[in-house]
């Protein structure tokens, strides 16, 4: 799992009850694509239970793994930044209960509470930074000919 800053370390906690106030219950059985890369970006999810595996389109290859992500981590940051168009896929690799957003009505929020924007911002900044090292150090690690050079050196 990895190490990305939760809503639940990073938001006030006035700021996660606004949020919590509009969140949906949902599930998902394991193997259900819950979005694919370049699909539109409508909303998105924390994990309550289970685990979600994040994967990227490879022209000529199977999607691989990017990374996954479990209790309390965010599923899903493409929402808030236009074209609103999902850049990873997500899968549910074990069952998963969650609590989706609805992204236009969190942006809305957004909007009318500089404060809540710039907090939903910085925390999903932090999850976006993370995500795109992880691709890279992944996509190196299968695709280049040396790999990320993160690992044990022999």
């Amino acid at each position: 799992m990895s190490n990305t800053t939760t809503m639940m370390n990073t938001l006030q906690a006035e700021h996660r009850k606004r949020l919590m106030r509009i969140a949906r219950d949902v599930s998902f059985p394991v193997g259900t694509r819950i979005f694919e890369e370049g699909g539109h970006a409508d909303r998105f999810w924390i994990i309550r239970t289970g685990s979600v595996v994040l994967d990227m389109h490879v022209p000529g290859r199977r999607a691989p793994a990017i990374e996954t992500l479990g209790h309390n981590e965010l599923v899903g940051w493409s929402w808030l930044f236009p074209p609103y168009v999902w850049q990873l896929g997500a899968l549910a690799q074990t069952p998963v209960r969650a609590d989706e957003y609805d992204a236009l009505a969190v942006r809305l929020m957004c909007e009318d509470d500089p404060a809540l924007g710039a907090a939903v911002g910085r925390w999903v900044g932090r999850v976006l930074a993370h995500r795109l090292q992880s691709a890279r150090t992944r996509l190196l690690d299968l695709y280049a000919p040396y790999g990320s050079g993160s690992g044990a050196r022999g």
